[in-house]
């Protein structure tokens, strides 16, 4: 095997900058080391190679949170996979001893960290990584789809929270990635109305594919009249996959509605008025990353239920990921696949 590999590093400051690195070796008996198949720009990576940040991460870092890996090497104490598997990968570590990790609520650790942020992760031809944060997926389940696993287990735990049912309707404020994942679970748990809200025309289409059944104009001022009218009394479920809707999401929803707040944006203040919540019971959600989802993402993938492929909308190799980068930063990709294999 090769000593060197091409990776893409965080320089700080907005700066990625391909490098030559030398390829990671095991070295503890839960390290395993991973082939790259493929990895993803999502839009955290856009975030963090903002100026100023719109997210941390550290330098000297490899970038790349949403990868597929093919097992190569493995320490003694790796017994769940074997050489050759593919895998997905959960890129937050926990502690597993803090006070949240005790609760079972590792998503809260107070010590974790994350591959592909503050440790390195999958923009590059080798990654290696702890055995915990690895899901064995079939090998028939295509690279397009499996891609999707991590943001894919995300939406998953706030679905959990919804508990959406056959015949409801749903508000689902944005449709880039993490909204289109939202409609196709929506979509697949029998909901009768799942409306969007997204100004993209590119977005607002595939919103339509993956199974709104309509698509209004964020810009729109009469967002609520719209809801209640195709409603009646207003949303069961709205989701605000953009993260600074939450005044929009309160209105929308019917009394004793839900409303998700899913989407991050730590400059967002919403003003809202508090006796709107208590006096129409509407409950608040928050959800973040994913808990104890991924088992069931990897079922849900391998089934080829939800045909993500459609999604993916770019693609290309680690020497051009800058392009893709500058595709999310422009609004254009709804998906980036990057792929490290020359």
């Amino acid at each position: 095997m090769k000593k060197q590999m091409v990776a893409a590093v965080f320089e700080g400051n907005g700066v990625l900058q391909l490098r030559k690195k030398p390829v990671p070796a095991v070295s503890r008996e839960k390290d395993v080391l991973l082939r790259i198949e493929v990895a993803s720009v999502c839009g955290t990576d856009v975030h963090i190679l903002s100026v100023p940040p719109g997210h941390p991460a550290n330098a000297a870092t490899i970038l790349g949170h949403e990868y597929v890996g093919e097992v190569i090497d493995a320490g003694n104490g790796v017994t769940h996979l074997k050489k050759g598997d593919r895998v997905v990968v959960n890129p937050n570590l926990a502690c597993g001893f803090c006070a949240y990790c005790r609760k079972a609520l590792p998503n809260m650790c107070e010590n974790m960290t994350t591959l592909g942020i503050f440790i390195d992760g999958g923009f590059a031809e080798y990654n290696l990584a702890p055995c915990d944060a690895l899901f064995a997926i079939s090998k028939e389940t295509p690279l397009e789809e499996a891609i999707f696993a991590e943001p894919l287990s995300c939406v998953l735990n706030g679905i959990r929270k919804l508990k959406p049912l056959p015949g409801e309707s749903a508000l689902v404020l944005g449709a880039g990635p993490i909204g289109l994942y939202f409609v196709s679970i929506l979509r697949m748990a029998g909901l009768k109305e799942i409306l969007v809200s997204e100004p993209n025309s590119k977005r607002a289409r595939m919103a339509r594919k993956m199974g709104a059944t309509e698509v209004i104009s964020r810009g729109d001022t009469q967002l609520e009249e719209i809801v209640r009218a195709r409603t009646g009394v207003g949303a069961d479920i709205v989701i605000d996959a953009v993260g600074a809707l939450m005044k929009e999401a309160v209105a929308s929803a019917r009394k004793g509605g839900r409303v998700l707040l899913f989407g991050m944006n730590s400059r967002a203040m919403a003003e809202i008025r508090q006796n709107d919540i208590t006096r129409n019971e509407i409950e608040i959600i928050g959800s973040f990353i994913a808990n104890a989802t991924f088992p069931a993402t990897v079922s849900l993938l391998e089934s080829g239920r939800l045909n993500l492929k459609s999604l993916v909308t770019h693609r290309f190799k680690l020497r051009e990921i800058h392009k893709g980068v500058d595709a999310m930063r422009r609004g254009e990709a709804i998906k980036v696949l990057v792929d490290p294999n020359e």
